[in-house]
């Protein structure tokens, strides 16, 4: 239990090293249209004191498309937090209805700002086809946000550490797709690193495997995904090529 948590606490510092840098564009956006609505406010007053009710009109529509992108960058703000807090805490194991697509990209966005605070040098092109029907899934949030934390900063380092030894010519991509269909989900992770050698492929969602070095990981992770979907009765499987990447597959019933 004590190993679990702290796999949990390892993938936690993925994430919250993301969040200065994703929460910092929304409260700009709060900062910059909260300025602007004071600036015309004033001019409102202004108008109105000249009994141009016309141009007050003008000003007041401005006024509430301002509030509606306020607002609407708040909501995003406060949807980062408490996806950090979700994912600190223990999993209270209830379902609750969600966009899946608003999940994986919040757990995508902060998979690669954690690791580019790190590696500032790191770039990745992020190919994300998410479902069009924007489906509403009935799944526990903070379970499914650590499997796709694991696999996703997998993907990244994975990439990493390939174009640390292939130098420039190699270009770090990682696609992810998700579709409901059928009552299924499937949430597709893709990445164009070295991918995982064949005799290693069976191993490696046994607790306490790793291909990592001595000190950089507890070999939970991947265990802790598979179990986390086995739970939600679906499953995880991998499928990879030498030097041509991995595909982790997740589905779960919807």
């Amino acid at each position: 239990k004590q190993l679990i948590q702290s796999e949990k606490m390892a993938s936690l510092g993925e994430l919250t090293a993301g969040i200065a840098h994703e929460i910092q564009n929304p409260l700009n956006f709060v900062t910059n249209f909260s300025d602007i609505s004071r600036e015309l406010t004033v001019e409102m007053k202004e108008e109105l004191n000249a009994k141009h009710y016309e141009e007050a009109n003008k000003i007041a529509d401005d006024l509430i498309e301002n509030q509606n992108k306020i607002l609407h960058h708040s909501k995003r703000a406060d949807s980062i937090v408490k996806g950090m807090l979700q994912h600190s805490r223990a999993s209270t194991g209830q379902k609750e209805n969600i966009s899946i697509n608003t999940l994986v990209d919040e757990y995508l966005r902060l998979a690669y700002h954690g690791l580019r605070a790190k590696d500032k040098s790191f770039n990745a092109t992020l190919n994300i086809d998410l479902d069009p029907a924007n489906p509403i899934t009935h799944l526990v949030p903070q379970d499914i946000g650590r499997v796709l934390l694991n696999i996703i900063t997998n993907a990244f380092h994975a990439m990493q550490g390939k174009k640390a030894s292939a130098g420039g010519d190699y270009q770090p991509v990682l696609s992810l797709k998700t579709r409901v269909a059928d009552k299924i989900l499937t949430i597709e992770i893709k990445d164009n690193a070295n991918g995982v050698p064949e005799h290693l492929r069976e191993k490696i969602f046994q607790p306490f495997f790793t291909t990592k070095s001595a000190g950089q990981g507890t070999g939970l992770g991947l265990s802790l995904a598979y179990d986390i979907a086995k739970a939600h009765g679906g499953s995880i499987r991998l499928e990879s090529s030498s030097g041509q990447g991995s595909v982790f597959t997740i589905e779960i019933p919807a």
